[in-house]
């Protein structure tokens, strides 16, 4: 615990104030900072006054004070909430410049129940249980009928999407930790989105031979939610590397755009066409090689000689025969490493504009621009990877392996890429074991600041997931 002269000040701003028809409270999100790590809990004066009743009766000489309950009038009243607000801050205060205090028991379930109690999105619900509406999905052979949520310790929120979240998780029998991705089964199944979830599943099946591909281990259900256990890939996303750095050397970009090269041929190797290739998609182990993830758009069945006509990627990304709308084949993923390439090299995607409709009508129709900084052997493979006319694009004829006899790559030996034998232009600064985590996530350091929020229950979960949508992937010394 630090000393009290290096404990932040806490504050309680004002913010809106929303209402429910029927019924309406006051709750206040508290932040709480520890490290690096932020997260934050909704309590009401009840569990603040719950609170202060233990301490005053353990710590006597404190002389603790919180603002007393009002039995009549307008718990509304705009002054009556600015004198609360301003009690409730002192307390805190109180409690954040004490060792003793900020380290009681009571404190650290008063900081950490609501983040526990949100990864309840990760085990069964009582209502699930009792749910009529649910449905087994056939896992087929990645099923475990024995694997069950309590099997472990859900630690962290690592991303976020459509159907649900994937977590940091501990398996508790040995340890080991995974990222475990939790599924909704209502939302699928309303969306009509279970072959695409299945599909997932059998391309993450193929995977887990490939270096450069995240790998399933096994998957299981309950009554409301499926859960797929794949590798835990800590390095980050290339996304936020290249966000702080703004650009990469040629020769780190080359490293990553070989592995990626490689993984895409393995996929096409399988007819299967990744469809969403972006850095946010993108991550680096703990060595600093990549990994490819996040195979929910991928499409299954597709030769070199056949094609799809599905509308489906990311914007910046998209090739303009999906953009048209045409049949296209496993050339759409060539097209998304030169974006990405182009992306690493100067900062944006080639066709970049804040505009969407400018965006897609420079994608169909805008010649690529030659920018200076790179080599004639970059801008090559730039221009045969950005060809607008798939059947004449790098890769059309030959896939994988007209990308990999590219000048560009003359000074790569695969073999050696794909045992990981060349060693990464970047290793990432993580823990190795991730031991401490669950250590530093209960380790309660201070409030960082208060806010009152007038909502109702229903709108404090909006709230928070919200919130949540913020943080795509983290690196895993953020949870330090």
């Amino acid at each position: 615990m630090e000393e009290q002269s290096s404990l932040p000040n806490v504050s309680i701003p004002c913010h809106n104030e929303q209402r429910d028809k029927k019924k309406r409270y006051t709750v206040y999100k508290v932040m709480v900072t520890v490290g690096q790590h932020e997260w934050f809990v909704f309590r009401r004066y009840a569990e603040f006054d719950k609170l202060y009743n233990t301490l005053r009766k353990q710590f006597p000489s404190m002389n603790l004070k919180i603002p007393a309950k009002r039995i009549f009038g307008d718990n509304f009243e705009p002054e009556f909430i600015k004198q609360r607000r301003a009690g409730l801050h002192e307390f805190i205060k109180r409690i954040v410049s004490h060792p003793q205090l900020c380290n009681h028991p009571d404190v650290r379930t008063f900081l950490l129940m609501d983040k526990m109690q949100h990864f309840s999105d990760a085990s069964e619900d009582e209502d699930d249980k009792n749910s009529s509406t649910s449905s087994n999905i056939n896992l087929g052979p990645s099923g475990n009928p024995h694997a069950k949520p309590t099997d472990f310790d859900f630690l962290k929120v690592i991303g976020k999407g459509s159907f649900g979240k994937v977590f940091l998780a501990k398996r508790n029998h040995d340890g080991k930790y995974y990222a475990v991705k939790v599924l909704q089964k209502k939302v699928i199944l309303n969306r009509k989105e279970q072959k695409h979830i299945m599909a997932e599943r059998n391309v993450l099946l193929k995977n887990v031979k490939h270096p450069f591909l995240v790998g399933l281990h096994y998957s299981f259900q309950t009554t409301d939610k499926l859960y797929f256990v794949l590798d835990f890939i800590n390095g980050g996303e290339l996304f936020f590397h290249l966000q702080r750095e703004r650009t990469f050397p040629e020769p780190r970009a080359k490293f990553y755009i070989a592995e990626m090269a490689s993984a895409l041929g393995y996929l096409h190797s399988l007819n299967i066409v990744y469809r969403d290739l972006k850095p946010e998609n993108i991550l680096l182990d703990h060595e600093g090689h990549i990994i490819l993830t996040d195979f929910g758009l991928c499409k299954e069945g597709i030769s070199q000689t056949d094609t799809t006509t599905t509308f489906c990627g990311t914007p910046e990304y998209l090739a303009p025969e999906v953009l048209r709308k045409q049949p296209y084949d496993n050339t759409v993923d060539w097209w998304c490493l030169g974006s990405v390439l182009y992306e690493m090299l100067f900062g944006l995607p080639p066709f970049y504009s804040r505009d969407t409709h400018e965006m897609y009508d420079n994608i169909l129709h805008k010649p690529l621009a030659k920018r200076p900084g790179a080599s004639s052997t970059a801008w090559s493979i730039l221009q045969g990877l950005l060809e607008k006319d798939g059947t004449n694009r790098l890769g059309s004829r030959d896939d994988f392996n007209e990308i990999r006899a590219h000048s560009f790559f003359s000074s790569i030996n695969w073999d050696d890429l794909e045992q990981k034998k060349i060693p990464p232009p970047f290793i990432p600064n993580v823990v190795n074991t991730l031991c401490h985590a669950q250590r530093e996530l209960e380790k309660v350091v201070v409030f960082n600041c208060v806010y009152p929020l007038f909502v109702t229950l229903t709108e404090v979960t909006i709230v928070y997931l919200l919130n949540l949508v913020q943080f795509s992937y983290n690196r895993c010394n953020e949870i330090e």
